[in-house]
C-alpha cells in the first residue's frame, strides 16, 4: 500500500460512460525538463463532460469517439491547473519550488511545424494535460516544460485556473474579432456558462463597447446582466433574431457573435443576426449539424470560423493583461476533490453558474 506522501491521488476515468473512480498511484518524478505542481485548484470544464461520455456528437447521429481521437484510459482529467512548484528535473531551468503557476495545457509534440509556429492547440500529435496526459483531478501534475507555467501575480490560484481554458478560449475567440467593431459595436454572445460569463468580463477589460448575450436560464442572464451585459435574451424566444437586431448598433444586425453553446439552433441565429461583412466565431461543442444556404454567405461576406482554446503566446498576453488590470470575478463554487462527480453533475444538469473549481 501506497503512503499518501509517496503517492498522487485522484478522480479519474476508468470507462466512458461510468463515474469517475479515485484511484492512488505512485508519485510522479520529475525528469529532464519537467516540473511537478501540487494542484492548488482546478476548474471542471463543459469539453470534460465529453470526455466522461466518451464522444462528441457530430450530428446525423455520428460520433467523434474519444478513443478514436487518441485518448486512452484511465484519463486523469482537469485542463484548468494552478499549482504550487514541489520539485523539477535536473534540465527545467529557472524553476522555484513554494510559488504558484497557471499551466498552459495545450500543449504539442515540440517538434512539428505547427508547434514550430507556436501552435501547439493545433497539433495532430497533443498532449495536453487533463486529455492525453494526466491532469488537474488529482493532488499532484506533472508539467513538461517550465516554459508552460505562467505567473498568476497576486490573483489566488482558484481565481487564476479558469484563464488556462475558459479565460484563454474567450480572449482567442474576441481575437477573431476586428478590434475596431469591438470597441464600436456590441457584439452578440450565445451562452452564459464558464466561458460566455468569462468572455462578457474580459470584454471589459479590452475596453470593448460591450455584448447582448443569449442563454436559455433566466439565472444565467441575470447574471449576465449583473456582469455588465447590454442585454440578455431568452435562446427560446420565437422573436430571437429581432430582438438581436433591434439591441444592435444600427437596428439592423451585429457585426460579430461568438457562439460558445454549438448547437444547431444557436448557429442558425448567429448566422440570422449578423450585418453584411460580418464575423461568426464558433466555440462551442455540444454538438449537431446545420447546413447553412451556399450563395448567402457569399454574398452577404460572411465570415465562419471556429475557434478552439488557444495558444501559449495568447495566455501569457492575456495573463499580462489580467495582471495589470484584473477583469471582473468569474462567479466561482470551490468543492473538494472527492465532489467531482457531484461537480460534474451539477455542470451536466446546467445549475452551474460561472465555474466550479476542486481545490485537493
Amino acid at each position: 500500500m501506497l503512503k499518501e506522501s509517496e503517492s498522487l491521488f485522484c478522480y479519474a476515468v476508468s470507462e466512458f460512460g461510468e463515474p469517475l473512480v479515485p484511484l492512488r498511484m505512485p508519485m510522479p518524478e520529475p525528469k529532464g525538463t519537467e516540473v511537478l505542481l501540487k494542484v492548488d485548484a482546478a476548474g471542471v470544464c463543459h469539453s470534460d463532460l465529453h470526455i466522461c461520455h466518451g464522444f462528441y456528437d457530430l450530428g446525423g447521429g455520428k460520433r467523434l469517439l474519444m478513443g478514436d481521437r487518441g485518448i486512452r484510459l484511465p484519463v486523469i482529467m482537469g485542463h484548468e491547473i494552478c499549482g504550487t512548484v514541489v520539485s523539477a528535473g535536473p534540465e527545467a531551468e529557472g524553476v522555484t519550488t513554494g510559488v504558484r503557476k497557471l499551466a498552459f495545457p495545450w500543449i504539442g509534440c515540440g517538434s512539428c511545424e505547427t508547434c514550430a509556429r507556436g501552435e501547439e492547440h493545433y497539433c495532430l500529435s497533443p498532449r495536453f494535460l487533463g486529455i492525453f496526459r494526466p491532469g488537474g483531478y488529482a493532488s499532484h501534475v506533472l508539467v513538461p516544460h517550465p516554459r508552460y507555467l505562467l505567473d498568476i501575480g497576486a490573483m489566488e490560484p482558484a481565481i487564476a485556473a479558469p484563464f488556462a481554458c475558459s479565460g484563454l478560449t474567450a480572449y482567442s475567440a474576441l481575437r477573431k474579432i476586428p478590434e475596431s467593431v469591438l470597441k464600436s459595436e456590441p457584439i452578440v454572445l450565445f451562452g452564459a456558462g464558464g466561458v460566455g460569463l468569462m468572455c462578457l468580463t474580459l470584454l471589459g477589460m479590452l475596453g470593448a463597447r460591450g455584448a447582448i448575450v443569449v442563454d436559455i436560464d433566466a439565472t444565467k442572464r441575470a447574471t449576465a446582466l449583473e456582469l455588465g451585459a447590454l442585454a440578455a435574451f431568452d435562446g427560446q424566444d420565437p422573436n430571437l433574431v429581432d430582438l438581436i437586431k433591434a439591441a444592435s448598433a444600427t437596428g439592423k444586425g451585429v457585426r460579430a457573435a461568438i457562439d460558445f453553446v454549438g448547437v444547431p439552433s444557436t448557429v442558425q441565429t448567429g448566422f440570422d443576426s449578423l450585418m453584411k461583412g460580418g464575423t461568426q466565431v464558433i466555440v462551442g461543442l455540444i454538438g449537431g449539424a446545420i447546413s447553412l444556404s451556399i450563395p448567402l454567405i457569399a454574398s452577404r461576406a460572411i465570415a465562419i470560423q471556429g475557434s478552439y482554446v488557444g495558444s501559449l503566446a495568447e495566455l501569457d498576453e492575456l495573463m499580462q493583461l489580467v495582471r495589470r488590470r484584473p477583469p471582473a470575478p468569474l462567479p466561482a463554487r470551490r468543492r473538494a476533490l472527492a465532489e467531482a462527480n457531484a461537480a460534474l453533475a451539477e455542470l451536466e444538469a446546467g445549475r452551474v453558474i460561472g465555474r466550479t473549481i476542486l481545490c485537493p
